[in-house]
């Protein structure tokens, strides 16, 4: 069965589900925090370096060992540099890219191994369909769940390496005027984020549309909308943070009420009561700090589901 044919029907018996994590054995239940370090692309690799300074922070400082994956790009080789030469100008003195360059290359013992010793892994963009058809059920993409979820690896992507990080994938789709039924490619992702598709490059590539027409077909899920040289930090189970330049748009249509099922492919959709949050970078939202009013009940909601830990793939 392909990705495809299984996108939008996976259930908690894929997995271990969210509730079976609290009788993981107490190496698994440390105080280290699962997080994800969601980028929107074109970070600053040259100047501040504010989102992959904080980064090398959330992984443990200089002495992390970071992982670097260039599966995505087109240039794995210029990339790896670039990242080479970031993380080793911050201090970190054990960074090395990953042998993950094909589906045979994915099911190597070594590379699950360096997978699970790994403090922080770190995804380059480029093509995120190209990035899930070498991850896509190998060895190494149980090993990417188990070390986020039991090891309290954390996990960076920008741009294409974003766009992994959801459950239900954008693989591609024109930065559409209007919200339109069908405007959109989706695939299957890694599932990190399980509850949230994500949009990168989103203000500066104006894909407000693309991801409306996403959330029209799919109202379950919430939409995150992440610009450029800006991360959405996740802390499982705690917080959402908004670091670097930009907005992360969050986007909740649980509510909505639409005619795309009436509606034949690429024609304009009503959507009606969707709800729209703009987070500025330099915030953090706690599950506990926001408040009970009507008025921060739905971003409360929001960030819950943003939070909340999926199925381990393994």
């Amino acid at each position: 069965m392909n990705r495809r044919d299984i996108l939008g029907r996976m259930t908690a018996a894929m997995g271990v589900s969210a509730a079976a994590l609290a009788g993981l054995p107490a190496l698994a239940q440390g105080t280290k925090l699962s997080r994800l370090v969601i980028v929107g692309g074109a970070e600053d690799r040259l100047q501040d370096r504010i989102i992959l300074r904080k980064y090398v922070e959330y992984c443990g400082g200089s002495q992390a060992r970071i992982r670097i994956i260039t599966a995505a790009s087109g240039d794995p080789q210029a990339v790896w540099q670039s990242y080479l030469n970031v993380f080793k100008s911050l201090g970190v003195e054990d960074v090395q890219r990953l042998a993950l360059n094909d589906r045979v290359s994915a099911h190597a013992p070594q590379l699950q191994s360096e997978i699970l010793q790994a403090d922080g892994i770190f995804m380059s963009g480029g093509d995120q369909s190209k990035l899930m058809d070498t991850l896509w059920d190998t060895p190494a993409y149980q090993s990417l769940h188990q070390s986020f979820h039991l090891n309290r690896c954390c996990i960076g992507g920008t741009s294409a390496g974003a766009a992994v990080m959801s459950r239900h994938m954008i693989a591609q789709g024109p930065a559409v005027l209007r919200p339109s039924k069908e405007a959109v490619d989706t695939d299957i992702g890694l599932g990190l984020l399980s509850q949230a598709v994500v949009d990168q490059h989103f203000s500066e590539r104006r894909r407000l549309a693309r991801l409306l027409s996403t959330l029209a077909m799919r109202p379950d899920l919430l939409g995150v909308g992440i610009d450029e040289d800006t991360a959405l930090v996740i802390e499982r189970g705690a917080a959402i943070e908004v670091i670097g330049q930009g907005t992360v748009t969050l986007i909740d249509p649980s509510q909505m009420q639409s005619n795309v099922n009436e509606l034949e492919s690429l024609e304009q959709i009503e959507m009606l009561g969707v709800q729209l949050h703009l987070l500025p970078s330099g915030h953090r939202y706690s599950v506990n700090s926001v408040g009970q009013t009507a008025r921060s009940a739905p971003l409360r909601r929001a960030i819950q589901r943003l939070v909340a830990a999926g199925p381990i793939r393994a």
